[in-house]
């Protein structure tokens, strides 16, 4: 169900943009087959290159790989080979081949990022997150790989290891600092580890081997995981919360929750969207780069009433069925101040602390707070 054309001494891009078209039109054209009137359509993927530097095989390679973006992108179309976008597969692909193997090496490390009370600036916890010191393409963060982890399986044991070192690391805190108040450590949780592998016996093994009280563990889950929580993982939750484990909801306020379902899930925590929070803004400010998604923000956000009302009412809500409520990407004190006075609990953002080593985290504790007002 595939051929190819080559054309010869090409003219450029144009000539074979027409040619295409004139193929998908003959191919879409109705036919009869015993009486029968079928017709079919047809995906196309051009390349354009010299002859010289090249090979059959490299031809065709790309031609390829292009016809497998036309189908991607709505099949019955054309679609010219993009370089760019090729190395963006390579690089995929590359790590997608090299996930498992460097789990075994070694090459994950993880920064923790604080969690400040609002009413008083001190550090209560922090979130792990997980950095890939890739020997090729540097240090990644989870955006770029977690996804591919979550496709192939190997969130599993990356999850374990995630788990196993964040909580390993909280009891350090606990040790080093016994006059402090013990900060808790929250660890994001991908649905798969609640298919894929027994995490209530995974968190059970942890806890013990580690000395870390349940209660100063928080697994995240993101809101669209948790409200559709039935079956299997539903009673994870439920063995994870019985034993002490706190249950976040992460990204809250970005998908349709059912009210009256969250009320009976086994949750502590809600973890505002920070789109909410960037609404709270009174000022313009310099384009920046936002925690975790490596894209660019607008150079100046205008403050949103409508955004304080939803993160009030959100708020109250939580409190009435018992939740705490922690604001995610809080970058500037006024949102801290606008927060804080609505009656929000924890927050987190640049604004308190990028992501930073362990050994941070022992400064600010030793400092007692990290909070700015």
């Amino acid at each position: 169900d595939e051929f190819a054309l080559l054309v010869e001494d090409s003219t450029g891009t144009e000539q074979l943009a027409d040619l295409a078209e004139s193929v998908l039109t003959v191919l879409q054209a109705p036919f009869e087959i015993f009486g029968r009137r079928l017709s079919v359509s047809a995906s196309i993927g051009v390349v354009e290159r010299q002859t010289a530097g090249t090979s059959a095989t490299a031809l065709m390679q790309a031609a390829d790989t292009t016809l497998y973006w036309a189908k991607a992108d709505g099949r019955a179309r054309w679609t010219l080979f993009d370089p760019e976008r090729n190395a963006h597969r390579m690089t995929r692909q590359a790590l997608v081949s090299t996930l498992r193997a460097a789990i075994e090496r070694g090459e994950f490390t993880l920064e923790y990022q604080p969690l400040v009370g609002m009413d008083d600036g001190r550090l209560r916890g922090v979130e792990a997150l997980v950095r890939w010191r890739h020997p090729q393409f540097g240090v990644l963060t989870p955006n770029r790989f977690i996804t591919l982890a979550e496709e192939d399986g190997s969130i599993v044991p990356l999850g374990r290891w995630i788990l196993a070192t964040a909580c390993r690391q909280a009891r350090r805190w606990q040790l080093d600092h016994p006059d402090e108040p013990p900060i808790f450590v929250s660890v994001n949780v991908a649905v798969r580890q609640v298919w894929d592998s027994d995490l209530v016996t995974d968190v059970a093994q942890v806890l013990t081997e580690t000395g870390l009280a349940p209660h100063l563990l928080q697994l995240e889950l993101t809101e669209s995981a948790v409200m559709g929580s039935a079956g299997r993982p539903l009673q994870a939750l439920r063995a994870l919360s019985d034993m002490g484990v706190h249950i976040a909801i992460d990204d809250f306020g970005t998908g349709y929750s059912n009210l009256a379902y969250l009320s009976r899930l086994p949750v502590s925590a809600l973890k505002l969207d920070g789109s909410f929070v960037r609404g709270f803004q009174y000022e313009e400010r310099e384009t920046r780069e936002p925690r975790e998604t490596g894209t660019r923000e607008a150079a100046a956000s205008r403050p949103n009433p409508a955004d304080e009302v939803i993160v009030e009412a959100m708020i109250q809500l939580a409190h009435r069925l018992g939740l705490t409520v922690t604001a995610e990407c809080v970058e500037t004190s006024d949102q801290a101040s606008r927060l804080r006075r609505i009656g929000c609990d924890t927050g987190q953002g640049w604004l308190y602390s990028r992501p930073v080593s362990p050994d941070r985290i022992s400064e600010l504790l030793d400092g007692h707070a990290c909070g700015r007002r």
